[in-house]
């Protein structure tokens, strides 16, 4: 398996941009420069990554999301970079 992170990773297993094997490692995310656990969704090339909106959920049970733009860097935990 590569060492490096794909440009765009989900947590969603409906999302197209969801990869089990990658996140069966241990992914974290620095956005701004502080660690966020609470990710859903990131994209590094063009800023961005998606949390969810306190509990509020969807009509289908899914939670909420907002899009925060920024600097976002993607790394495995134990070999931060």
């Amino acid at each position: 398996m590569s060492d490096t992170l794909p440009d765009r990773l989900s947590t969603n297993p409906r999302s197209e941009f969801y990869d089990e094997a990658v996140l069966s490692r241990d992914v974290g995310i620095r956005f701004n420069g502080v660690e966020k656990t609470n990710v859903e969704e990131y994209c590094i090339s063009e800023g961005w990554i998606r949390v969810a909106a306190g509990a509020a959920k969807d009509r289908k049970g899914n939670p909420l999301t907002i899009k925060l733009t920024g600097e976002v860097v993607a790394y495995y935990r134990g070999e931060q970079a």
